[in-house]
Protein backbone atom coordinates (compact mmCIF):
# COMPACT_ATOMS: atom_id res chain seq x y z
CA UNK A 1 0.00 0.00 0.00
CA UNK A 2 2.64 2.38 0.80
CA UNK A 3 4.14 2.09 -2.64
CA UNK A 4 1.04 2.63 -4.16
CA UNK A 5 0.40 5.85 -2.14
CA UNK A 6 3.93 7.53 -2.53
CA UNK A 7 3.17 8.89 -6.29
CA UNK A 8 -0.18 9.73 -5.33
CA UNK A 9 1.47 11.98 -2.10
CA UNK A 10 4.55 13.50 -4.48
CA UNK A 11 1.49 14.55 -7.05
CA UNK A 12 -0.18 16.17 -4.61
CA UNK A 13 2.71 18.16 -3.64
CA UNK A 14 3.84 18.78 -6.95
CA UNK A 15 1.75 22.13 -7.58
CA UNK A 16 2.59 23.64 -4.50
CA UNK A 17 6.02 22.75 -4.93
CA UNK A 18 6.01 24.18 -8.53
CA UNK A 19 4.58 27.12 -6.83
CA UNK A 20 7.02 28.03 -4.60
CA UNK A 21 10.11 27.44 -6.67
CA UNK A 22 8.35 29.27 -9.61
CA UNK A 23 7.87 32.17 -7.41
CA UNK A 24 11.41 32.45 -6.27
CA UNK A 25 12.87 32.25 -9.49
CA UNK A 26 10.61 34.70 -10.80
CA UNK A 27 11.66 37.19 -8.22
CA UNK A 28 15.32 36.23 -9.09
CA UNK A 29 14.28 37.10 -12.74
CA UNK A 30 12.83 40.27 -11.43
CA UNK A 31 16.47 41.35 -9.77
CA UNK A 32 18.20 40.69 -13.29
CA UNK A 33 15.65 42.61 -15.66
CA UNK A 34 14.83 45.40 -12.97
CA UNK A 35 18.13 47.02 -11.62
CA UNK A 36 19.55 48.96 -14.64
CA UNK A 37 15.78 50.43 -14.69
CA UNK A 38 15.53 51.27 -10.91
CA UNK A 39 19.53 52.62 -11.10
CA UNK A 40 18.65 54.40 -14.62
CA UNK A 41 16.37 57.00 -12.95
CA UNK A 42 18.96 57.10 -9.98
CA UNK A 43 21.69 58.43 -12.07
CA UNK A 44 21.28 62.27 -11.45
CA UNK A 45 21.51 61.86 -8.09
CA UNK A 46 23.86 59.83 -7.93
CA UNK A 47 26.35 61.71 -10.09
CA UNK A 48 25.12 64.57 -8.04
CA UNK A 49 26.48 63.44 -4.29
CA UNK A 50 29.52 61.00 -6.48
CA UNK A 51 30.54 63.40 -9.23
CA UNK A 52 32.69 61.82 -11.76
CA UNK A 53 29.84 63.15 -14.81
CA UNK A 54 32.67 61.99 -17.21
CA UNK A 55 32.39 58.51 -15.74
CA UNK A 56 29.01 58.60 -15.64
CA UNK A 57 28.25 55.88 -18.74
CA UNK A 58 30.77 53.48 -17.27
CA UNK A 59 28.54 52.81 -14.28
CA UNK A 60 25.73 51.07 -17.00
CA UNK A 61 28.16 50.25 -19.20
CA UNK A 62 30.45 47.90 -16.47
CA UNK A 63 27.52 46.39 -15.63
CA UNK A 64 26.23 45.42 -19.29
CA UNK A 65 30.00 44.36 -19.95
CA UNK A 66 30.10 42.04 -16.85
CA UNK A 67 26.62 40.22 -17.89
CA UNK A 68 27.23 39.79 -21.09
CA UNK A 69 30.89 38.24 -20.72
CA UNK A 70 29.80 36.34 -17.68
CA UNK A 71 26.67 34.85 -19.37
CA UNK A 72 27.64 31.80 -21.45
CA UNK A 73 30.28 30.62 -18.47
CA UNK A 74 27.54 30.23 -15.85
CA UNK A 75 25.50 28.28 -18.56
CA UNK A 76 28.06 25.71 -18.57
CA UNK A 77 29.18 25.87 -15.19
CA UNK A 78 25.81 24.94 -14.23
CA UNK A 79 25.69 22.13 -16.89
CA UNK A 80 29.26 21.03 -15.59
CA UNK A 81 28.94 21.29 -11.61
CA UNK A 82 25.08 21.81 -11.61
CA UNK A 83 23.03 24.07 -11.52
CA UNK A 84 21.42 24.54 -8.09
CA UNK A 85 24.52 25.59 -6.86
CA UNK A 86 25.89 27.76 -10.15
CA UNK A 87 22.58 29.59 -9.51
CA UNK A 88 22.63 30.17 -6.42
CA UNK A 89 26.50 31.59 -6.05
CA UNK A 90 25.45 33.66 -9.21
CA UNK A 91 22.49 35.28 -6.53
CA UNK A 92 24.83 35.81 -3.67
CA UNK A 93 27.84 37.78 -6.04
CA UNK A 94 24.70 39.50 -7.07
CA UNK A 95 23.66 40.47 -4.58
CA UNK A 96 27.34 41.42 -2.58
CA UNK A 97 27.63 43.92 -5.96
CA UNK A 98 24.63 45.23 -5.02
CA UNK A 99 25.21 45.78 -0.95
CA UNK A 100 28.84 47.58 -2.42
CA UNK A 101 27.16 49.31 -5.16
CA UNK A 102 25.18 51.03 -2.11
CA UNK A 103 27.99 51.53 0.16
CA UNK A 104 30.09 53.25 -2.80
CA UNK A 105 31.80 56.59 -1.80
CA UNK A 106 33.05 58.03 -5.33
CA UNK A 107 32.39 57.06 -8.97
CA UNK A 108 34.90 54.62 -9.34
CA UNK A 109 34.01 52.62 -6.54
CA UNK A 110 30.75 52.33 -8.14
CA UNK A 111 31.55 51.55 -11.20
CA UNK A 112 34.28 48.58 -9.51
CA UNK A 113 31.08 47.24 -7.64
CA UNK A 114 28.43 47.21 -10.35
CA UNK A 115 30.83 45.19 -12.38
CA UNK A 116 30.42 42.56 -9.59
CA UNK A 117 26.72 42.57 -9.35
CA UNK A 118 27.02 42.17 -13.69
CA UNK A 119 29.02 39.25 -13.35
CA UNK A 120 26.27 37.79 -10.66
CA UNK A 121 23.24 39.05 -12.95
CA UNK A 122 24.88 36.68 -15.74
CA UNK A 123 23.71 33.88 -14.07
CA UNK A 124 20.35 35.32 -13.16
CA UNK A 125 18.52 34.83 -16.21
CA UNK A 126 20.40 31.74 -17.26
CA UNK A 127 19.79 30.35 -14.28
CA UNK A 128 16.15 30.84 -14.10
CA UNK A 129 15.71 29.53 -17.80
CA UNK A 130 17.70 26.65 -17.42
CA UNK A 131 16.14 25.01 -13.92
CA UNK A 132 12.63 25.60 -15.19
CA UNK A 133 14.19 23.62 -18.69
CA UNK A 134 15.12 20.78 -15.99
CA UNK A 135 12.10 20.87 -14.16
CA UNK A 136 9.04 21.78 -16.57
CA UNK A 137 8.79 19.42 -19.88
CA UNK A 138 8.62 21.46 -23.29
CA UNK A 139 5.01 20.36 -23.72
CA UNK A 140 3.70 21.70 -20.10
CA UNK A 141 6.57 25.16 -20.18
CA UNK A 142 4.31 27.14 -22.47
CA UNK A 143 1.54 27.18 -19.24
CA UNK A 144 4.46 29.47 -17.46
CA UNK A 145 5.44 31.64 -20.31
CA UNK A 146 2.65 34.18 -19.44
CA UNK A 147 4.56 34.66 -16.13
CA UNK A 148 8.17 35.38 -17.18
CA UNK A 149 6.30 37.82 -20.13
CA UNK A 150 4.47 39.60 -16.81
CA UNK A 151 7.77 39.77 -15.00
CA UNK A 152 9.12 41.20 -18.17
CA UNK A 153 6.70 44.03 -18.54
CA UNK A 154 6.18 45.05 -14.91
CA UNK A 155 10.15 45.19 -14.59
CA UNK A 156 9.84 47.36 -17.38
CA UNK A 157 6.68 49.59 -16.56
CA UNK A 158 7.33 49.85 -12.68
CA UNK A 159 11.68 50.10 -13.42
CA UNK A 160 11.19 54.04 -13.60
CA UNK A 161 8.44 54.58 -11.39
CA UNK A 162 10.15 52.50 -8.39
CA UNK A 163 13.77 54.20 -9.37
CA UNK A 164 12.04 57.57 -8.41
CA UNK A 165 10.39 57.02 -5.65
CA UNK A 166 12.76 54.87 -4.17
CA UNK A 167 15.18 57.80 -4.86
CA UNK A 168 13.35 60.22 -3.72
CA UNK A 169 12.13 59.36 -0.76
CA UNK A 170 14.88 57.30 0.81
CA UNK A 171 17.68 58.09 -1.43
CA UNK A 172 19.65 56.44 -4.24
CA UNK A 173 21.52 54.12 -2.61
CA UNK A 174 18.59 52.19 -1.18
CA UNK A 175 18.02 51.56 -4.94
CA UNK A 176 20.84 48.58 -4.80
CA UNK A 177 19.70 47.80 -1.29
CA UNK A 178 16.30 46.63 -2.30
CA UNK A 179 17.56 43.91 -3.86
CA UNK A 180 18.81 42.71 -0.61
CA UNK A 181 15.04 41.12 1.08
CA UNK A 182 14.08 40.29 -2.28
CA UNK A 183 17.37 37.77 -3.15
CA UNK A 184 17.58 36.81 0.32
CA UNK A 185 13.70 35.55 -0.30
CA UNK A 186 14.48 33.81 -3.33
CA UNK A 187 18.02 31.75 -2.19
CA UNK A 188 15.87 30.96 1.24
CA UNK A 189 13.24 29.29 -0.56
CA UNK A 190 15.04 27.86 -3.65
CA UNK A 191 17.72 26.52 -0.83
CA UNK A 192 14.47 24.83 0.94
CA UNK A 193 12.54 23.51 -1.98
CA UNK A 194 14.70 22.95 -4.72
CA UNK A 195 16.38 19.86 -5.05
CA UNK A 196 18.21 18.98 -8.58
CA UNK A 197 20.55 16.13 -8.81
CA UNK A 198 24.18 16.54 -8.00
CA UNK A 199 26.77 16.95 -10.81
CA UNK A 200 30.53 16.73 -10.57
CA UNK A 201 32.24 16.43 -13.45
CA UNK A 202 35.97 15.76 -13.90
CA UNK A 203 36.62 17.89 -16.63
CA UNK A 204 38.33 21.06 -16.40
CA UNK A 205 36.75 24.69 -17.25
CA UNK A 206 37.82 25.90 -20.40
CA UNK A 207 39.50 28.98 -19.53
CA UNK A 208 41.24 29.60 -22.83
CA UNK A 209 37.78 29.72 -24.47
CA UNK A 210 36.39 31.66 -21.38
CA UNK A 211 39.15 34.32 -22.26
CA UNK A 212 38.87 34.72 -25.64
CA UNK A 213 34.92 34.73 -25.66
CA UNK A 214 34.80 37.22 -22.74
CA UNK A 215 37.71 39.22 -24.85
CA UNK A 216 35.54 39.24 -27.81
CA UNK A 217 32.59 40.41 -26.10
CA UNK A 218 33.70 43.16 -24.39
CA UNK A 219 35.09 44.31 -28.19
CA UNK A 220 31.66 43.70 -29.44
CA UNK A 221 29.63 45.76 -26.55
CA UNK A 222 32.18 48.42 -26.36
CA UNK A 223 32.17 48.88 -30.09
CA UNK A 224 28.37 49.63 -29.98
CA UNK A 225 28.24 51.72 -26.47
CA UNK A 226 30.82 53.59 -28.10
CA UNK A 227 30.72 54.05 -31.47
CA UNK A 228 29.02 57.10 -32.65
CA UNK A 229 29.15 58.69 -29.01
CA UNK A 230 32.10 58.65 -27.03
CA UNK A 231 33.95 57.87 -30.63
CA UNK A 232 33.27 58.08 -34.37
CA UNK A 233 32.31 54.74 -35.51
CA UNK A 234 35.60 55.35 -38.42
CA UNK A 235 37.96 56.06 -35.49
CA UNK A 236 41.22 54.52 -34.09
CA UNK A 237 39.97 52.68 -31.46
CA UNK A 238 36.86 51.55 -32.67
CA UNK A 239 38.89 49.77 -35.36
CA UNK A 240 41.02 48.25 -33.08
CA UNK A 241 38.06 47.13 -30.99
CA UNK A 242 36.39 45.73 -34.31
CA UNK A 243 39.93 43.68 -35.19
CA UNK A 244 40.29 42.75 -31.42
CA UNK A 245 36.78 41.45 -31.14
CA UNK A 246 36.48 39.14 -34.69
CA UNK A 247 40.12 38.09 -33.96
CA UNK A 248 38.61 36.81 -30.50
CA UNK A 249 35.90 35.39 -31.58
CA UNK A 250 37.65 33.33 -34.28
CA UNK A 251 40.09 31.91 -32.06
CA UNK A 252 37.11 31.24 -29.66
CA UNK A 253 35.36 28.86 -32.29
CA UNK A 254 38.46 27.31 -33.19
CA UNK A 255 39.24 26.48 -29.92
CA UNK A 256 35.99 25.19 -29.07
CA UNK A 257 36.68 22.48 -31.75
CA UNK A 258 39.83 21.32 -29.42
CA UNK A 259 38.94 21.85 -26.16
CA UNK A 260 37.67 18.83 -23.72
CA UNK A 261 34.78 20.50 -22.22
CA UNK A 262 34.31 23.65 -24.31
CA UNK A 263 31.81 26.78 -23.09
CA UNK A 264 29.70 26.38 -26.17
CA UNK A 265 29.53 23.38 -27.75
CA UNK A 266 29.56 24.05 -31.62
CA UNK A 267 27.23 20.88 -32.36
CA UNK A 268 24.33 22.58 -30.57
CA UNK A 269 24.34 24.56 -33.82
CA UNK A 270 23.88 21.49 -35.94
CA UNK A 271 20.20 21.95 -34.93
CA UNK A 272 18.36 23.81 -37.43
CA UNK A 273 16.11 25.14 -34.98
CA UNK A 274 18.56 25.55 -32.30
CA UNK A 275 20.40 28.25 -34.84
CA UNK A 276 17.22 29.79 -36.30
CA UNK A 277 16.08 30.24 -32.25
CA UNK A 278 19.59 32.06 -31.65
CA UNK A 279 18.98 34.68 -34.89
CA UNK A 280 14.83 35.46 -33.93
CA UNK A 281 16.43 35.69 -30.22
CA UNK A 282 19.19 38.18 -31.86
CA UNK A 283 16.25 40.33 -34.09
CA UNK A 284 13.64 40.20 -31.21
CA UNK A 285 16.48 41.89 -29.03
CA UNK A 286 17.40 44.43 -31.64
CA UNK A 287 14.21 45.74 -32.32
CA UNK A 288 12.60 45.35 -28.38
CA UNK A 289 15.32 47.38 -27.02
CA UNK A 290 15.34 49.56 -29.74
CA UNK A 291 11.86 50.70 -29.59
CA UNK A 292 11.86 51.48 -25.53
CA UNK A 293 14.39 53.70 -26.16
CA UNK A 294 12.89 55.61 -28.56
CA UNK A 295 8.74 55.04 -28.35
CA UNK A 296 9.20 57.15 -24.92
CA UNK A 297 11.75 59.86 -26.65
CA UNK A 298 9.16 60.30 -29.23
CA UNK A 299 5.63 60.27 -26.98
CA UNK A 300 7.84 63.12 -24.50
CA UNK A 301 9.01 65.41 -27.29
CA UNK A 302 6.31 65.38 -29.79
CA UNK A 303 3.47 64.26 -28.48
CA UNK A 304 3.92 66.13 -24.95
CA UNK A 305 4.12 62.90 -22.64
CA UNK A 306 5.43 63.34 -18.70
CA UNK A 307 8.93 61.77 -18.43
CA UNK A 308 7.52 61.07 -14.42
CA UNK A 309 5.42 58.13 -15.65
CA UNK A 310 7.74 57.24 -18.95
CA UNK A 311 7.24 53.32 -18.06
CA UNK A 312 3.59 53.89 -18.51
CA UNK A 313 4.14 54.87 -22.33
CA UNK A 314 4.89 51.62 -23.09
CA UNK A 315 1.69 49.99 -21.90
CA UNK A 316 -0.20 48.98 -25.19
CA UNK A 317 3.51 47.41 -26.28
CA UNK A 318 3.99 45.58 -23.19
CA UNK A 319 0.43 44.81 -22.64
CA UNK A 320 -0.30 43.09 -25.77
CA UNK A 321 3.04 41.02 -25.53
CA UNK A 322 1.48 39.44 -22.06
CA UNK A 323 -1.48 38.92 -23.02
CA UNK A 324 -0.11 37.24 -26.59
CA UNK A 325 2.46 35.68 -24.79
CA UNK A 326 0.23 34.31 -22.62
CA UNK A 327 -1.89 32.79 -25.45
CA UNK A 328 1.16 31.48 -26.97
CA UNK A 329 1.69 29.38 -24.15
CA UNK A 330 -1.40 28.00 -23.52
CA UNK A 331 -2.20 26.97 -26.98
CA UNK A 332 1.36 25.36 -27.23
CA UNK A 333 0.73 23.08 -23.97
CA UNK A 334 -2.73 22.27 -25.42
CA UNK A 335 -1.61 21.62 -28.68
CA UNK A 336 2.04 21.05 -28.97
CA UNK A 337 2.45 23.02 -31.78
CA UNK A 338 4.53 25.85 -32.23
CA UNK A 339 5.91 27.09 -35.65
CA UNK A 340 2.73 29.08 -36.07
CA UNK A 341 4.09 31.42 -33.22
CA UNK A 342 7.25 32.42 -35.03
CA UNK A 343 5.76 33.08 -38.48
CA UNK A 344 2.99 35.55 -36.84
CA UNK A 345 5.15 36.98 -34.77
CA UNK A 346 7.83 37.99 -37.38
CA UNK A 347 4.37 39.38 -39.80
CA UNK A 348 3.39 41.42 -36.67
CA UNK A 349 6.74 42.89 -35.60
CA UNK A 350 7.03 43.68 -38.91
CA UNK A 351 3.81 45.29 -39.53
CA UNK A 352 4.15 46.96 -36.29
CA UNK A 353 8.05 48.56 -36.86
CA UNK A 354 6.41 49.79 -40.24
CA UNK A 355 3.43 51.73 -38.83
CA UNK A 356 5.59 53.04 -35.93
CA UNK A 357 7.89 54.43 -38.89
CA UNK A 358 4.87 56.32 -40.05
CA UNK A 359 4.45 58.64 -37.01
CA UNK A 360 4.96 62.03 -37.50
CA UNK A 361 4.20 65.41 -35.23
CA UNK A 362 0.31 65.13 -35.83
CA UNK A 363 0.03 61.53 -34.58
CA UNK A 364 -2.26 60.95 -32.03
CA UNK A 365 -1.49 58.82 -28.58
CA UNK A 366 -4.50 56.77 -29.49
CA UNK A 367 -3.03 55.81 -32.86
CA UNK A 368 0.51 55.78 -31.29
CA UNK A 369 -0.66 53.62 -28.85
CA UNK A 370 -2.33 51.24 -31.57
CA UNK A 371 0.56 50.40 -33.53
CA UNK A 372 2.47 49.67 -30.34
CA UNK A 373 0.21 47.19 -29.84
CA UNK A 374 0.66 45.52 -32.90
CA UNK A 375 4.72 45.26 -32.53
CA UNK A 376 4.25 43.92 -28.83
CA UNK A 377 1.55 41.16 -30.15
CA UNK A 378 4.17 40.28 -32.63
CA UNK A 379 7.04 40.02 -29.67
CA UNK A 380 4.61 38.12 -27.62
CA UNK A 381 4.76 35.55 -29.96
CA UNK A 382 8.58 35.52 -30.05
CA UNK A 383 9.78 36.25 -26.70
CA UNK A 384 9.59 32.76 -24.70
CA UNK A 385 8.91 30.16 -27.89
CA UNK A 386 12.47 31.12 -28.55
CA UNK A 387 14.04 29.70 -25.51
CA UNK A 388 11.24 27.18 -25.26
CA UNK A 389 11.98 25.76 -29.03
CA UNK A 390 15.87 26.33 -28.16
CA UNK A 391 15.97 24.15 -25.26
CA UNK A 392 13.94 21.73 -27.21
CA UNK A 393 16.18 21.29 -29.93
CA UNK A 394 19.26 20.41 -27.57
CA UNK A 395 20.18 17.39 -25.09
CA UNK A 396 19.57 17.66 -21.27
CA UNK A 397 23.26 17.79 -20.88
CA UNK A 398 22.94 20.96 -23.19
CA UNK A 399 20.47 22.89 -21.10
CA UNK A 400 22.73 25.14 -19.41
CA UNK A 401 24.66 26.02 -22.57
CA UNK A 402 21.82 26.32 -24.59
CA UNK A 403 19.85 29.26 -22.58
CA UNK A 404 23.27 31.00 -22.25
CA UNK A 405 23.48 31.24 -25.86
CA UNK A 406 19.62 31.93 -26.04
CA UNK A 407 20.59 34.60 -23.40
CA UNK A 408 23.17 35.87 -24.91
CA UNK A 409 22.68 36.53 -28.59
CA UNK A 410 19.38 38.35 -27.29
CA UNK A 411 21.70 40.77 -25.23
CA UNK A 412 24.09 40.98 -27.93
CA UNK A 413 20.77 42.15 -30.25
CA UNK A 414 19.83 44.66 -28.13
CA UNK A 415 23.25 46.85 -28.21
CA UNK A 416 23.54 46.36 -31.97
CA UNK A 417 19.95 47.56 -32.03
CA UNK A 418 20.66 50.35 -29.23
CA UNK A 419 23.61 51.66 -31.50
CA UNK A 420 22.77 51.08 -34.91
CA UNK A 421 19.15 52.23 -34.43
CA UNK A 422 20.82 55.40 -31.83
CA UNK A 423 23.39 56.25 -34.59
CA UNK A 424 20.83 57.09 -37.41
CA UNK A 425 18.16 58.48 -34.90
CA UNK A 426 21.27 60.76 -34.16
CA UNK A 427 22.45 61.82 -37.71
CA UNK A 428 18.98 62.17 -38.74
CA UNK A 429 17.94 64.29 -35.74
CA UNK A 430 21.19 66.98 -36.60
CA UNK A 431 20.44 66.79 -40.35
CA UNK A 432 16.51 68.05 -39.64
CA UNK A 433 17.71 70.62 -37.13
CA UNK A 434 20.43 71.97 -39.29
CA UNK A 435 17.64 71.99 -42.38
CA UNK A 436 15.08 74.02 -39.94
CA UNK A 437 16.84 75.74 -37.74
CA UNK A 438 20.51 76.49 -38.93
CA UNK A 439 23.02 77.06 -37.02
CA UNK A 440 21.08 77.00 -33.83
CA UNK A 441 19.86 73.71 -34.61
CA UNK A 442 23.17 72.32 -34.97
CA UNK A 443 24.20 74.26 -31.87
CA UNK A 444 21.11 72.57 -29.42
CA UNK A 445 22.03 68.98 -30.80
CA UNK A 446 25.89 69.66 -30.76
CA UNK A 447 26.33 67.38 -27.52
CA UNK A 448 23.58 64.90 -27.64
CA UNK A 449 20.11 64.56 -29.92
CA UNK A 450 18.29 63.26 -27.31
CA UNK A 451 16.87 66.80 -24.93
CA UNK A 452 15.73 66.42 -21.77
CA UNK A 453 12.40 67.64 -20.73
CA UNK A 454 14.06 70.42 -18.73
CA UNK A 455 16.32 71.24 -21.76
CA UNK A 456 13.26 71.40 -24.10
CA UNK A 457 11.25 73.56 -22.33
CA UNK A 458 13.97 76.27 -22.50
CA UNK A 459 13.90 76.15 -26.17
CA UNK A 460 12.40 79.54 -28.49
CA UNK A 461 8.99 78.00 -30.03
CA UNK A 462 10.61 77.47 -33.44
CA UNK A 463 13.38 75.58 -32.21
CA UNK A 464 11.30 73.42 -30.17
CA UNK A 465 9.14 72.72 -33.21
CA UNK A 466 11.85 71.84 -35.32
CA UNK A 467 13.15 69.60 -32.66
CA UNK A 468 9.89 67.90 -32.90
CA UNK A 469 9.85 67.32 -36.37
CA UNK A 470 14.04 66.24 -35.87
CA UNK A 471 12.98 63.62 -33.72
CA UNK A 472 10.08 62.02 -35.61
CA UNK A 473 11.74 62.07 -38.84
CA UNK A 474 14.84 60.35 -36.65
CA UNK A 475 11.80 57.95 -35.48
CA UNK A 476 10.80 57.33 -38.73
CA UNK A 477 14.57 55.99 -39.60
CA UNK A 478 14.87 54.20 -36.84
CA UNK A 479 11.76 52.11 -37.13
CA UNK A 480 12.48 51.90 -40.63
CA UNK A 481 15.69 49.94 -40.15
CA UNK A 482 13.84 47.76 -37.07
CA UNK A 483 11.47 46.79 -40.19
CA UNK A 484 14.00 45.90 -42.62
CA UNK A 485 16.03 43.58 -39.56
CA UNK A 486 12.49 41.88 -38.93
CA UNK A 487 12.14 40.47 -42.48
CA UNK A 488 14.98 38.50 -41.39
CA UNK A 489 13.32 37.16 -38.74
CA UNK A 490 10.06 36.51 -40.86
CA UNK A 491 12.76 34.32 -43.12
CA UNK A 492 14.27 32.41 -40.13
CA UNK A 493 10.87 31.37 -38.52
CA UNK A 494 9.81 29.98 -41.98
CA UNK A 495 12.55 27.56 -42.10
CA UNK A 496 11.83 26.56 -38.66
CA UNK A 497 10.81 22.64 -38.31
CA UNK A 498 8.24 21.69 -35.99
CA UNK A 499 9.75 18.89 -33.85
CA UNK A 500 7.21 17.49 -31.36
CA UNK A 501 7.29 18.96 -27.98
CA UNK A 502 9.37 16.37 -25.08
CA UNK A 503 6.82 15.14 -22.28
CA UNK A 504 4.04 16.07 -24.28
CA UNK A 505 0.46 15.88 -22.25
CA UNK A 506 -0.64 12.32 -22.54
CA UNK A 507 2.76 10.95 -24.27
CA UNK A 508 5.06 8.79 -21.44
CA UNK A 509 8.66 8.04 -21.68
CA UNK A 510 8.69 7.60 -25.39
CA UNK A 511 9.62 11.02 -25.84
CA UNK A 512 12.27 11.35 -22.80
CA UNK A 513 15.34 9.91 -24.50
CA UNK A 514 15.87 13.57 -25.97
CA UNK A 515 14.65 15.72 -23.22
CA UNK A 516 14.24 16.53 -19.58
CA UNK A 517 10.63 15.66 -20.09
CA UNK A 518 9.23 12.20 -18.51
CA UNK A 519 5.99 10.91 -18.11
CA UNK A 520 5.66 11.33 -13.66
CA UNK A 521 4.90 14.54 -12.80
CA UNK A 522 8.22 17.36 -13.53
CA UNK A 523 8.56 18.24 -10.49
CA UNK A 524 8.14 14.57 -9.02
CA UNK A 525 12.41 13.78 -8.66
CA UNK A 526 12.81 17.62 -7.60
CA UNK A 527 10.87 17.90 -4.61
Amino acid sequence: MADTKTPETEAEKQPKSVRVVLLALMITMMLAMLDNMIVGTAMPTIVGELGGLEHLSWVVTGYTLATAASTPIWGKIGDMYGRKGAFMTSIVIFLIGSALSGMAQNMGELIGFRAIQGLGAGGLMVGVMAIIGDLIPPRERGKYQGMMAGVMALAMIGGPLVGGTITDNWGWRWSFYINLPLGVVALTAISAVLHLPNKRSQARIDYLGAGLLTLGITSIVLVTTWGGSEYAWTSARIMELVAIGVASLIGFVFWQTRAAEPIVPLHIFRSRNFTLMSLIGFITGFVMFGATLFLPLYQQSVQGASATNSGLLLLPMLGAMLVTSMVAGRVTTNSGKYKIFPVVGSVLMVVGLYLLSTMDTGTSRLTSGVFMAVVGLGMGCLMQITMLVAQNSVEMKDMGVASSSTTLFRTLGSSFGVAIMGALFNNRVQDVMSERAGALGSKITERSAQLDAASLAKLPAAAREAYQHAVSAGTHTAFLLGAVVAIAALVAAVFVKEVPLKGAGPQKADDATDGPAVAPPPMAEAV
